[in-house]
């Protein structure tokens, strides 16, 4: 083989793969199922074609099988007559019109046979196309099948599951921790409020001590002295 045809025989090879590749099911179905019913309506024409060819054949041949045997009865008639020339001429139109019916019945006969077998083939391909039909209707259902269980497939091998939960995990982990800072500022500006009071509470404390020790060491002012607590006015 030479290089030529080498390089011949791979581009074809090249060619049906991607024609192969680019059929679709579908399509192709639809497409073969037309052309069948296109095939039927042809076989049907020529069923049709047949029989009535069938049907000229069969009125040629008992017309021509008519006119011999009425001229048969003429040739008879003159026979009768004692003209026998009348009759020889009789006897040969009865031929002749009996030759043509010979023949129209071999071409009748014939007609019959292809009617026939054209009807045996339209019976045959209608059955075809019937079973076709609901081949058809399942492959195309199994083909719609497969490609929305390839598309569902290609879809989740596109997401990154790994990704996607690992920024779940790192998001829960964000939000707990702005929880846990709102939580921790609510309790400190909780415990400085209560700070805050407990010492206003307690704040007099040492300052009542320091004004019950300058009363009973008589250093206190009078007006000082009214401002004292009751358990710690000097007597």
């Amino acid at each position: 083989m030479g290089l030529f045809d080498r390089i011949t025989n791979v581009l074809k090879s090249n060619i049906n793969a991607a024609v192969t590749k680019a059929e679709d099911p579908e399509k192709m179905l639809n497409q073969t199922v037309n052309d069948m019913q296109e095939d039927l309506v042809s076989l049907r024409q020529a069923v049709a074609q047949a029989i009535a060819s069938q049907k000229r054949f069969e009125q040629q041949y008992q017309q021509a099988q008519s006119q011999a045997d009425e001229w048969q009865r003429r040739a008879a008639l003159a026979v009768s007559k004692n003209n026998d020339e009348l009759a020889r001429e009789a006897l040969s139109r009865k031929k002749s019109f009996s030759e043509t019916a010979v023949g129209l019945k071999s071409s009748l006969e014939q007609q019959n046979k292809t009617v026939s077998t054209l009807k045996t083939n339209l019976t045959a391909l209608e059955g075809k196309i019937s079973e076709a039909k609901a081949k058809k209707d399942l492959l195309v259902a199994r083909a719609r099948s497969a490609k929305a269980t390839e598309q569902i497939n290609t879809t989740l091998g596109k997401i990154n599951t790994t990704g996607s939960f690992s920024t779940f995990e790192r998001m829960e982990e964000k939000v707990n921790e702005l929880e846990a800072r709102s939580q921790a500022v609510a309790e400190l500006s909780t415990d400085n409020l209560e700070d805050q009071f407990k010492s206003l509470e307690a704040g007099g404390g040492v300052e009542d001590e320091l004004l019950a020790l300058k009363a009973q060491m008589g250093t206190l002012p009078p007006a000082a002295q009214k401002a004292l607590p009751e358990s710690q006015t000097p007597s």
